[in-house]
C-alpha cells in the first residue's frame, strides 16, 4: 500500500507554514514542539521533499507551496466526514460557511435566509462575503463550504447548481448624451469612459470586454470598492458602468441621475450558481440548499432575473 501522510502531520505541517514559527504551530496544536518537529520531519522523509525551510525566517518551500492547499483540503473534507457522521441530513450538517459575491448577495439574502431559516431552524449559516475570485479560492481550500458566485471560470475543481441568469445593465448618467437614446450600440460607446470595480470581480472582466469591443476606455485611475461607490461616480458623470439586475433594482430603481439601458446586440447577461468542491462528502447538503436558493430567487420578482430551470 502506498505511503499516505496522516491527518496529524497535515495539521501540523499547515500550522507551521501559516505560523511560521514552530513553538507558535506546537501551541495551536496542543502538542510539545519536539512531537510536532518529529513527525514533520517524518512526513518530509516519507514524501522524499523538504517542506519547509528552516533557518532565520521558516516559510514553505515551493514544493510546500504547492501541497499547501491539498492539505487544506484534505482535513476539510476529514471535517465534512465527521460533521456528516455526528449531524442529522435533515439539519443540512447543522453549519454551512456560505460565501456570497458582494455584488448579489446583499439584495438577495434577506429573502434567502428567512426561508432557509424557516425550513432548517437548528442550521446555523456562516456568511462571507467577498469577490467571486475569493470566494473560489475558500472554496477550493476548504475555508468555506460553498458559495452564491457567477459561475466560475475554469470550474473542473468545483461542481455548480445553476441558480439564474441575471441582465446586466448599462448605467449613464442622466445629463449624457446618450441617455436619451432608448437603446445603445456598441459604437455608441467608442471613446467613452467606463468605471469599474476592482480584480477578482467578474462585473471588472466585463466591463474589460466591453471595452475591447467598443472602443471605450477603462477609467484605470480610479477601481471602485462597491457598486454604491460605482453609482455615485456615475450620477456626478465621471463615466459609465455595468449594474446587475438585482442592484439595479433595489439601490437605483427611480433614481432621477441615472438612465439604465441595454446595448443592442450585445445583451450582457451573468450566470449565478451554487458552487462547492468537487467530491464533496456534503453534495446532498449543497445540493438541497442550491434548491432553497432557486425557490427564494423564483420569488423575487425582479426584472431581469430569470431563474434557471433544473
Amino acid at each position: 500500500m502506498p505511503y499516505r501522510p496522516t491527518h496529524r502531520q497535515l495539521q501540523y505541517f499547515l500550522a507551521v507554514a501559516e505560523r511560521g514559527h514552530f513553538a507558535d504551530a506546537a501551541k495551536t496544536c496542543h502538542v510539545s514542539q519536539p512531537t510536532l518537529s518529529t513527525q514533520l520531519k517524518l512526513l518530509e522523509q516519507q514524501l522524499g521533499a523538504e517542506l519547509i525551510e528552516r533557518g532565520s525566517v521558516v516559510r514553505p518551500t515551493p514544493v510546500g507551496l504547492k501541497l499547501l492547499p491539498l492539505a487544506r483540503a484534505v482535513l476539510a473534507t476529514l471535517d465534512e466526514i465527521v460533521d456528516l457522521a455526528t449531524t442529522g441530513a435533515d439539519n443540512l450538517g447543522g453549519l454551512v460557511r456560505l460565501g456570497v459575491a458582494p455584488t448579489f448577495g446583499p439584495y438577495f439574502m434577506p429573502r434567502f435566509l428567512p426561508r432557509l431559516h424557516a425550513g432548517f431552524p437548528q442550521l446555523e449559516v456562516y456568511i462571507r462575503e467577498d469577490r467571486p475570485t475569493a470566494l473560489e479560492a475558500g472554496v477550493g481550500n476548504g475555508a468555506i463550504d460553498c458559495a452564491i458566485t457567477p459561475l466560475p471560470q475554469g470550474d473542473e475543481q468545483f461542481e455548480t447548481a445553476l441558480l439564474c441568469d441575471e441582465t446586466i445593465y448599462l448605467g449613464i448618467p442622466a445629463e449624457h448624451p446618450l441617455a436619451s437614446r432608448s437603446r445603445i450600440r456598441l459604437d455608441m460607446l467608442a471613446g467613452q469612459r467606463l468605471l469599474t470595480l476592482g480584480r477578482g470581480h467578474r462585473l471588472s472582466d466585463q466591463v474589460q470586454l466591453l471595452c475591447d469591443l467598443s472602443g471605450a476606455r477603462l477609467g484605470e485611475d480610479y477601481e471602485g470598492t462597491s457598486l454604491d461607490a460605482l453609482r455615485q461616480m456615475v450620477s456626478i458623470g465621471m463615466g459609465l458602468s455595468l449594474f446587475p439586475a438585482a442592484y439595479a433594482a433595489s439601490e437605483i430603481g427611480d433614481d432621477a441621475s441615472i438612465r439604465l439601458r441595454e446595448i443592442d446586440r450585445w445583451p450582457i447577461k451573468r450566470t449565478l450558481c451554487l458552487a462547492w468542491r468537487r467530491g464533496s462528502v456534503r453534495q446532498a447538503h449543497f445540493q438541497i440548499l442550491a434548491q432553497q436558493a432557486a425557490e427564494a430567487i423564483a420569488l423575487l420578482d425582479v426584472v431581469g432575473i430569470v431563474p434557471v430551470r433544473s
